[in-house]
């Protein structure tokens, strides 16, 4: 109840703010997780989940029945007054209740109670993975759907600065400084830099709708994403021990959670199916009475109150129920193991697959960091290069040709170190979540 209190609270936050100030990482995460149709699913499964506990709970308490019925019998049969066989016609009402207790199941009721509790601790295991899966794909839509919008701000810088040189040159053309292959080589790249910038205009276009549709956030509503701030470099550990944060998350991951609930939830299914296989013994309980009626003499029957005091008896018993031949409770008995097995299999593959992420976060982490700093020295490299490249040109040192490579050197080489600093966000932020520090907070 309180977290479905924070979520509504949550939404109403998120709408009231969405008008107000850009989307942050967080922001879209915190939207994501609230809105997730997987996430509403698993918190409903997890109310079920409680429903289901209470049910096993009761399968340790006696079962009580009542019954009643009626009969008519005509023809040749017993005459109850009288114990010999007459043609008479009767009316019997029967009442009872009876009482079922089971003293030994094969520990069918024990285990099915384990299961139910069991599943009801996992529910919110159950909900942090789903809630944790959708942050962590928003995480990466987020970061493809910035630097989509950000390559645009280079791609329009590149633009502007070929307009204007080309507005330049052309000046030079009619000062008999430039000759005409010079303004048509220029013209040629302003053309392929509009080119460029619709194009990449399109592509951030379709990788918002992906972040929108991830976030399930309404197609036809703005989303204003904060570019600003996302390229800030965290600080990064180069001594994280990919080892040693396995050791401490493996324990905390949902993911390897679920598995260990898999596996114990499997074996409990198994020995319940082998409890099919046991004798049952019962201990049974009841009441009856009855009421009889001869419809066929002359005589009045006894009242009704009077039979149904007279004849009230208890009865007790013991059953006991041994399975001989079922061929197809063994056969589920053996699937149930069957499936144990394969449930542990999967929870050893878990943990080998946490551990593998939890090395590729951390190297492809590290590695992103010395691209960064590589890149960005290039970056400077490339972006003097371009500068007395152009200084050349308008002295008339350097061809067109050469300009333009110089200025296409510069763009990838900026558009790259962009991608290295968004990548190497998205990793130290998935390293952080290993490390055991929340993907997103609800505020």
């Amino acid at each position: 109840m309180k977290q479905t209190i924070n979520i509504l609270l949550m939404s109403i936050t998120c709408l009231a703010a969405s008008a107000q100030e850009p989307w942050t990482m967080e922001r879209c995460m915190q939207y994501a997780v609230v809105h997730s149709a997987d996430v509403q699913r698993q918190d409903i499964e997890a109310k079920q989940k409680k429903t289901d506990y209470r049910a096993a709970l009761l399968g340790f308490l006696p079962t009580l029945e009542a019954q009643v019925s009626g009969q008519y019998n005509w023809g040749r049969n017993i005459d109850p007054e009288t114990n010999t066989y007459n043609n008479v016609t009767t009316f019997n009402n029967y009442y009872q209740l009876a009482a079922s207790l089971p003293l030994f199941d094969g520990g069918r009721t024990i285990n099915a109670f384990r299961q139910a509790r069991l599943a009801r601790a996992n529910s919110a295991t159950a909900i942090q993975k789903v809630q944790d899966d959708k942050a962590i794909e928003v995480m990466g839509k987020y970061v493809d759907a910035v630097y989509a919008q950000r390559s645009i701000s280079l791609a329009r810088e590149k633009l502007t600065d070929s307009q204007a040189l080309l507005r330049k040159t052309q000046r030079l053309f009619e000062l008999g400084e430039k000759s005409r292959p010079d303004v048509a080589q220029l013209q040629s790249q302003v053309a392929e830099d509009d080119y460029n910038l619709l194009h990449q205009q399109n592509l951030a276009r379709q990788q918002l709708l992906a972040l929108k549709a991830a976030m399930n956030y309404p197609v036809a509503d703005s989303l204003q994403l904060d570019t600003a701030s996302v390229p800030a470099l965290p600080a990064v550990d180069m001594v994280a021990d990919a080892a040693a944060i396995y050791q401490s998350f493996a324990h905390l991951s949902p993911a390897v959670k679920s598995e260990e609930f898999n596996e114990e939830n499997a074996r409990l299914t198994w020995l319940q199916q082998r409890a099919s296989l046991l004798p049952r013994l019962s201990l049974g309980a009841g009441v009856a009475t009855n009421f009889y009626k001869n419809l066929s003499g002359g005589a009045g029957a006894p009242s009704f109150g009077s039979q149904f005091h007279n004849n009230m008896g208890e009865y007790v018993y013991l059953s006991l129920s041994i399975p001989v031949f079922n061929p197809a409770a063994w056969r589920q008995a053996r699937r149930a193991k069957a499936d144990y097995r394969l449930a542990q299999v999967s929870l050893q593959e878990a943990r080998r697959k946490l551990h593998d992420d939890i090395a590729q976060a951390v190297m492809d982490r590290d590695g992103y960091a010395r691209e960064v700093a590589q890149m960005e020295r290039k970056t400077e490299a490339d972006s003097l290069a371009w500068y007395l490249s152009r200084r050349k040109f308008e002295e008339g040192m350097l061809s067109t040709f050469d300009l333009h490579t110089a200025a296409q050197t510069l763009l990838e080489s900026r558009i790259r170190l962009l991608q290295m600093q968004l990548m190497l966000v998205l990793k130290q932020k998935l390293v952080n979540y290993y490390k055991g520090e929340p993907l997103w907070t609800l505020r």
